[in-house]
């Protein structure tokens, strides 16, 4: 499994001969919008944990141009159905083995609605079992409900959210680390904007005094899982 990431919240995921995007937010990023082309991306299933601008922007364009499939919760899934783009509607709780794995909606602590203020359902996760086993947080809040994740799936990757503000920020991330039984750790949600500046270093020092790795990547810098 190879995970890009193209800045806040938005990865590429390569794994078992498909391409997955998760919450396209690149046009209006101003630290990806002149890195990331969105017309040469390539996708075969768009995933979108909750509705907020900075995480479904470029998700229709995307999907137009490369015929992907949308995965997020019903709301949200029926927003993009009838704009033509097909889609698939999860909720809490069910998961579904697609062609490259089994993804889970499970549950995040968070607001959710599109920019005009209508209705983006409830916030949540995806934990994907294929060649490798994930858990992308999306945005949330520290949560005991974390704790279930590891009872069902021994994860090789967390990605979390450690921007604080919007979000649970590092401390709680190590917390979270803790919670969901995985020491490797990739950083989102970080640095877009004001808000959410992190100092880089002291993020990084927060997961080694407890044995664990923060991998915060440049825009456009692959992971190998």
């Amino acid at each position: 499994m190879n995970i890009t990431f193209y800045g806040q919240n938005t990865l590429l995921i390569e794994t078992n001969g498909k391409t997955i995007v998760v919450d396209p937010f690149i046009s209006g990023n101003p630290l990806s919008k002149d890195a990331i082309a969105i017309d040469a991306i390539k996708a075969d299933y768009i995933l979108l944990t909750h509705a907020h601008q900075d995480h479904v922007l470029d998700a229709e364009a995307i999907a137009k141009n490369t015929n992907a499939i949308i995965v997020s919760n019903y709301e949200i899934a029926m927003h993009y159905q009838s704009k033509g783009i097909e889609v698939h509607p999860m909720n809490h709780g069910g998961s579904w083995t697609f062609d490259f794995g089994k993804v889970k909606y499970v549950h995040a602590i968070h607001t959710s609605s599109f920019a005009d203020g209508s209705n983006g359902g409830q916030p949540g996760g995806f934990v994907i079992e294929a060649d490798k086993n994930i858990y992308i947080a999306g945005d949330t809040a520290l949560t005991m409900d974390m704790k279930l994740i590891p009872l069902h799936t021994q994860l090789d990757l967390a990605i979390l959210p450690i921007g604080d503000n919007f979000t649970m920020g590092i401390d709680d991330a190590v917390i979270a680390s803790d919670f969901v039984a995985c020491d490797r750790v990739l950083g989102v949600h970080y640095d877009t904007f004001g808000y959410i500046e992190i100092d880089h270093e002291k993020a990084r020092e927060a997961f080694v005094t407890k044995d664990k790795e923060l991998l915060l990547l440049e825009i456009g810098g692959t992971l190998n899982v």
